[in-house]
């Protein structure tokens, strides 16, 4: 590998997983150093992004809006900076869980129903449509903020008002309830898939980063061949909304054993309880060579 030069870890920002961030960019930031990167923190809602001229090389470790959402890699594009993760319009489509939904809906890829919401919607129609449980979103934040699970009837309009404070656009999800699994993509490489088994009724926020409860089997338990299908078609989805880089894509399965194409994460978090090196762990990648594999990682055209 060529030396990276002066590296800066985009952390922190200004969206609702700031917290979250930058416990990922501290891990990432450790990492670097420890294999004698000369990479420095870089938060943005403390510096200004012109000071970002001064680097050679971005590692992405924002999540949620203006640093995963495309507006972060605009900006590098422009300054002609390489970046970790996905170029501008795969960022963007990707934190747009509803416009997500619909390209690869329209490449025949399962997703679970969905609908969007507004002041005006008949939500009892709506319960009856989806079914309950079903789950109520905030299309452009991640990390779970603003979501509700709806379980009983005449619930979904308070869910919908909790949701359109994080976001104009609100969707409402059929709940997939047979499971939930991860496939992390690093390059064009599918990593071994994760099952995830929260002790919360779904797996929120706290689940996500404060409890200990939370379980994460790797392997995920799966036949070898359902494995290989789910990856690949995550790999196909990935593909369908431009990415490139790494990223992880959530998969939900029903009783029957169907499985569902829920979202994509394309700035994976980097935490201890975080997804993407329980995977690569199983593959014999430890921390720091996974986030070296991400820094080298061809993303946008600067690269």
């Amino acid at each position: 590998m060529k030396n990276p030069g002066k590296v800066a870890v985009l952390m922190g920002g200004t969206s609702a997983e700031r917290e979250v961030s930058l416990h990922s960019g501290a891990g990432v930031l450790a990492a670097l150093r420890r294999r004698g990167v000369d990479a420095h923190p870089f938060d943005p809602a403390n510096e200004s992004l012109e000071n970002l001229r001064r680097y050679d090389r971005a590692f992405i470790a924002l999540h949620g809006r203006h640093g995963e959402d495309g507006a972060i890699q605009g900006a590098l594009e422009l300054m002609g900076i390489p970046y970790t993760g996905p170029g501008v319009m795969a960022s963007a489509v990707g934190m747009d869980k509803f416009r997500s939904k619909l390209l690869w809906q329209a490449a025949g890829l399962p997703v679970p129903d969905f609908c969007l919401l507004d002041d005006d919607t008949d939500f009892a129609a709506v319960e009856t449509r989806l079914g309950l449980p079903l789950f109520v979103k905030p299309v452009r934040e991640g990390s779970s903020v603003g979501i509700s699970m709806v379980q009983k009837r005449g619930e979904l309009r308070a869910a919908h008002a909790v949701a359109k404070k994080h976001d104009a656009l609100v969707m409402a999800e059929a709940g997939i309830m047979g499971g939930e699994y991860t496939v992390a993509l690093l390059g064009d490489a599918a990593l071994p898939m994760v099952k995830i088994e929260p002790a919360t009724p779904f797996y929120d926020y706290d689940a996500k980063y404060l409890r200990d409860d939370t379980r994460y089997l790797c392997p995920c338990g799966l036949s070898p061949e359902q494995e290989k299908e789910i990856q690949e078609g995550a790999k196909k989805a990935f593909r369908i909304l431009g990415g490139k880089g790494w990223s992880r894509i959530d998969v939900l399965m029903d009783a029957a054993g169907a499985h569902y194409f829920l979202e994509i994460n394309t700035s994976p978090g980097m935490t201890s309880h975080s997804l993407v090196p329980i995977a690569a762990k199983a593959a014999g990648i430890n921390y720091e060579e996974l986030v070296l594999k991400v820094l080298y990682q061809e993303s946008n055209g600067t690269v």
